[in-house]
């Protein structure tokens, strides 16, 4: 009801034929009939002066459909008697090559590419939340995990530098979805066109498509159905790294000693007997929402397999699937921005917990063969057999007595011909084994030694901007059209 209220107060402020309207399916129906109207006029299936008594009738259903209460249907059919107690019968000249098998497509695609570019934006404000992390963090030393072991040390700023380039790839498929998204239905008819001279592609430039979606059939029966597999399968996808990203994170609250929190407060809620929990609300309320996103993904699939082309499974309102799932995905996209920018990282207890293991021993390998000429695979060995002296004696990788590691590497270069003395004295030793080490050492292109870090960092801020220009294009892209619209219909209830 309040939003209504809302509503009302707009349509006494705004012109009639400039009138905002909310997003729903009577909204997105009044604006295929104004192109419609538009349209039949200029090619003459509808007169001129039909024209501004039809027109004037749409702004007078518009504005009831305003007022405070007010039934906004959502089928044409509905609407269209509206319309007619205004104008007359004549009005329905403006329906001439229509049906509702093309308008319901193009109320759906109208709400789809509107819930796209949200997406977009949503998805862009999380990467870019990611990237001040990674900025932050660039030089932060953590533990990263394969098969759930700690593996190798990295940074935080490279951990989550590679989640933005998933979110990267993510907004490719959305410019790419696009271009096959914003091409018009409106104008097939039933499925095969009709007699009347309908001009489709003034339709699609009208209502700001691209163009407009050439074979009829395709257009109203099939599109749907593919287009809807490849917007939720998007969401999918998206969503699928959401969840990884917040198990990463969900693992740290299994610790009695985690380097990575929520910031406690709006993002984290007690417990009703136990004083000392701050479950992480913020984050699982991001896990579930991506678990909804994966879900009503697959609702979709489940609605079009098997189903004969034209039938109304897969034709959905704006309130199921795929134009659900895409706002899902935008909810969670916006929970995960929530969460990037709460986070507390603690760099001295997260470098303790590479320091307390021996993930760094691959770099001891490595300079070993660098440096002493020593075969990697004796080198791994050796790395290996002091893993398993360190941990039975339970001591970190710094603690290791140096005379011990000597008597090993003289154990494991038995018999390789290899003399059995350490090539490496106790300094490059001790420096070989640490984090800051090996990170520094990395030498490939997308490692995490700082240069590389910042050469990516910076690249995908840039490719950030080159994207939110795109969506801001398309925005504008969409808004002219709209004015364009607005401008010819006004023209339209001038005629005598």
């Amino acid at each position: 009801m309040r939003r209504t209220m809302v509503w009302a107060v707009l349509a006494l402020l705004v012109p009639a034929g400039a009138r905002a309207a909310p997003q729903d399916s009577f909204a997105r129906i009044d604006q295929i009939n104004r192109a419609s109207l538009v349209m039949t006029v200029e090619i003459g299936i509808v007169p001129r002066a039909l024209g501004a008594t039809v027109a004037r009738a749409l702004d007078q259903v518009a504005a009831d459909a305003a007022k405070p209460g007010a039934d906004r249907p959502d089928d044409y059919l509905r609407i269209e008697p509206l319309i007619t107690a205004i104008a007359g019968a004549d009005a329905t000249r403006m329906h001439s090559g229509r049906s509702r098998q093309d308008i319901i497509p193009t109320v759906l695609k109208l709400e789809q590419r509107d819930r796209l570019l949200n997406l977009a934006k949503a998805l862009d404000e999380a990467r870019a939340a990611l990237l001040a992390v990674a900025e932050r963090e660039a030089d932060t030393i953590v533990p990263a995990y394969t098969n759930g072991v700690q593996a190798q040390p990295t940074t935080l700023g490279h951990v989550y530098l590679g989640y933005a380039s998933v979110l990267a790839r993510d907004i490719d498929r959305l410019r790419e979805s696009w271009a096959r998204l914003n091409l018009s239905p409106l104008g097939a008819a039933a499925l095969g066109t009709s007699s009347f001279p309908v001009d489709r592609n003034r339709l699609a430039a009208l209502l700001g498509f691209d163009a407009p979606v050439e074979n009829s059939y395709d257009s109203g029966q099939l599109a749907p159905m593919d287009m809807g597999l490849e917007l939720t399968g998007l969401a999918a996808n998206l969503a699928t790294t959401a969840g990884s990203f917040a198990q990463d994170l969900y693992a740290q609250y299994h610790q009695t000693r985690p380097w990575i929190l929520l910031r406690e407060g709006a993002l984290t809620g007690p417990s009703s007997i136990m004083p000392q929990k701050r479950n992480p609300v913020a984050l699982y309320s991001l896990r579930m929402k991506a678990s909804d996103v994966v879900g009503a993904a697959q609702a979709f699939v489940i609605m079009a397999h098997n189903v004969d082309s034209g039938m109304p499974d897969y034709k959905r309102n704006q309130a199921e699937p795929p134009g659900r799932t895409l706002a899902e995905a935008a909810e969670m996209c916006r929970r995960w921005t929530r969460v990037l920018d709460g986070l507390v990282v603690d760099r001295a207890r997260a470098a303790d917990e590479v320091a307390a293991d021996y993930s760094t021993t691959t770099e001891l390998a490595d300079t070993l063969q660098r440096e002493a000429d020593v075969p990697f695979r004796l080198g791994h060995h050796f790395a290996s057999e002091l893993v398993s002296y360190g941990r039975s004696h339970d001591l970190r990788p710094a603690d290791l007595p140096f005379p011990e590691v000597r008597r090993i590497y003289a154990e494991a270069a038995a018999g390789s011909g290899l003399k059995p003395d350490l090539p490496l004295d106790e300094a490059r030793f001790r420096a070989a084994l640490s984090a800051r080490g090996m990170i520094d050492a990395a030498k490939g292109l997308g490692g995490p030694q700082p240069a590389e870090v910042r050469r990516m960092l910076g690249a995908a801020q840039a490719r950030l901007r080159t994207d939110r220009d795109w969506l801001d294009a398309r925005r504008k892209g969409l808004a002219d059209a709209r004015a364009r619209l607005d401008a010819a219909f006004a023209a339209l209830t001038r005629e005598p």
